[in-house]
């Protein structure tokens, strides 16, 4: 293994936020999986107020974007995390999508990648299995590779454009339970679309009732032939 190699290992096992010796799936740079959504954002330095609702609708699904910085790394300009999307299930953290910066680890390959991360979570499995993935590209991604726990799992998989890799973290339970909702949410919102549609037509005319007689009001009684 090249020195150029074992370096961009280090730098990505020192960018999971965890030691070598503690492969702790239900953690990752001090964010837990299940705490609240007020807890993980004082963690990470933002305002509840900046997650943005998706579905409130069987259940609230919840996201907020997150830039994390490594303070463990010696040079945070070596982070190769570009982001990260934090996934709330009623308040709960129950995923955690981190994104890798495409010019850090330019030239390393999916088993370059797979290698650093096994550094400090043990030999990954490699199943034939898709997840879900919302992006701009796509709505489910390959597993590339899988290290599992009995209640956690971090899935590498290639970026919807492909242009990079991201880790997708979740508790197998909460995430079970959010998927759920988001797909029954989906329906619901297809089911009711006709009759939203109609309620906003109706006040739209309603709008433009009130700016005619708005209009009449004003210009009526300074009308002259």
């Amino acid at each position: 293994m090249t020195p150029a190699r074992l370096g961009s290992i280090g730098i990505l096992c020192g960018a999971l936020g965890i030691s070598l010796h503690a492969a702790d799936l239900s953690k990752y740079r001090g964010l837990e999986f299940g705490m609240t959504l007020a807890a993980a954002a004082k963690h990470v330095g933002a305002q509840p107020a900046d997650t943005k609702l998706i579905h409130q609708r069987p259940a609230v699904i919840q996201q907020m974007d997150w830039t994390p910085r490594q303070p463990l790394l010696a040079d945070t300009e070596k982070d190769p995390v570009k982001e990260a999307l934090l996934c709330f299930f009623n308040g709960a953290l129950s995923r955690i999508i981190v994104t890798y910066d495409r010019y850090k680890i330019k030239g390393m390959t999916a088993e370059d990648v797979i290698d650093a991360i096994s550094l400090t979570y043990g030999a990954p499995t490699k199943p034939e299995a898709q997840i879900a993935y919302h992006s701009n590209y796509a709505e489910v991604a390959r597993v590339l590779a899988r290290w599992d726990a009995p209640e956690y799992s971090y899935d590498l998989v290639r970026t919807g454009d492909q242009s990079t890799f991201a880790m997708v973290l979740y508790s197998k339970r909460l995430d079970a339970l959010a998927q759920a909702s988001i797909i029954q949410a989906i329906k619901l919102e297809a089911q009711e679309a006709p009759q939203r549609e109609i309620d906003r037509q109706k006040e739209r005319e309603k709008e433009e009732r009130l700016l005619l007689e708005k209009a009449r009001s004003a210009n009526k009684p300074n009308f002259r032939p």
